[in-house]
């Protein structure tokens, strides 16, 4: 079966193509992996970077919106950016290598929800707000499981909203030949108490670390990740490190995202 190819000029345009097995075309950097090896088989490709303005990157006083076609190097070359949240530029500057960071968008990356990707700990520890054609989802009800996310089977990401935190910073331990996280932490201040979101540690995707941010919001300073115990139960074990390394690293890696993010 032939794969049919769409660039529509609208985002709602865009919904109308989409149905049965079509799918949405981003940076391309998963789903064109995963159709090289036969893994998905769309019936058609419903191409987005033709849609005006979907790349577009806004700050003002409260927050930071990012359009959903933005790439990775745009996000991470923003000079708003690195004044706002300087800590989304980092991250952004660190996912994989110079080609997908010029390929690679948010949008696709937040929609795909690799259990090791960078923007996923972004969103949920910056407490963003997924905004779609149809609605907004807060980040703490988007990631749903392994490569799940609360997404509608039409619904389409169209910018990505992030609060200006009081502080935050992002440290990851990667693996060499991918570049993803074999654990990556965003630990963010904000008003509501500090926030501490793992990627790469467990199997399930994205989540926060509740005991990593009931010691940071009595105190946000490095020394009060000492002696915070997290579980290893439920956490990756793989030839890249037992489940019991990740939990270790968890603790560690949000010490030194502390001390980043106080400078």
């Amino acid at each position: 079966m032939q794969t049919q190819y769409h660039r529509p000029a609208s985002v709602a345009e865009a919904a109308k193509l989409l149905g049965g097995d079509a799918r949405l075309l981003a940076g391309g950097q998963s789903l064109v992996a995963a159709m090289k090896l036969g893994l998905a088989t769309p019936s058609s490709l419903v191409d987005l970077r033709g849609v005006a303005g979907l790349d577009a990157i806004r700050v003002d006083a409260q927050r930071v919106s990012i359009g959903a076609m933005a790439t990775h190097t745009s996000v991470a070359a923003s000079r708003e950016v690195a004044r706002a949240i300087p800590a989304l530029a980092h991250l952004a500057a660190g996912i994989g290598d110079r080609q997908v960071r010029d390929r690679g968008t948010i949008g696709g990356a937040l929609a795909n929800d690799d259990p090791a990707a960078d923007y996923p700990a972004a969103a949920l520890g910056l407490g963003a707000t997924i905004q779609t054609d149809q609605r907004q989802i807060p980040a703490d009800e988007f990631f749903v499981g392994l490569y799940e996310t609360a997404l509608r089977p039409n619904e389409i990401i169209t910018a990505v909203h992030f609060p200006i935190p009081e502080r935050a910073a992002y440290e990851k331990f990667r693996q060499p030949a991918s570049r993803f996280s074999i654990v990556g932490v965003m630990v963010a201040k904000t008003s509501g108490g500090a926030r501490v979101a793992i990627t790469g540690a467990a199997s399930g995707g994205v989540f926060r670390c509740q005991p990593l941010e009931a010691a940071l919001s009595r105190k946000f300073a490095p020394e009060s990740c000492d002696g915070v115990a997290v579980g290893a139960n439920g956490l990756n074990e793989d030839l890249h490190g037992s489940a019991e390394y990740r939990a270790h690293l968890i603790p560690v890696l949000t010490k030194r995202a502390v001390a980043r993010a106080l400078g």
